[in-house]
């Protein structure tokens, strides 16, 4: 079956309006959306659009690292989400938001 991955990447003290994590936000609001999966990972290193490089390194614990949230579906369905996308990640563009045609496999 062909389906859409949507990667949302996002800092993890990135929150939402009401405080809550952002990643968070965003994989509660795809569940109410009843899309087929959301998962959040959280990098161990990585940067954005500031250029400067956050790790979880021991010696430089970092509070800012990347996280990325992953929902799969029909394309339909997940772009049917991203003005769901635009009002929690805003105007200032908190986020990077990528698309990308994908195969399930159900074995």
């Amino acid at each position: 079956m062909t389906a859409l991955r949507l990667t949302v990447y996002v800092g993890e003290s990135d929150m939402a309006a009401h405080g809550r994590p952002l990643y968070s936000e965003i994989v509660h609001r795809a569940h109410r959306a009843g899309l087929a999966g959301a998962s959040a990972f959280r990098g161990i290193e990585g940067y954005g659009a500031s250029s400067r490089v956050h790790t979880a390194r021991l010696l430089s614990l970092s509070e800012e690292l990347p996280v990325a949230v992953v929902i799969v579906d029909e394309e339909s369905r997940v772009r049917g989400f991203l003005p769901v996308l635009d009002e929690l990640l805003g105007p200032d563009g908190r986020g990077l938001v990528t698309l990308d045609a994908t195969e399930v496999h159900r074995g």
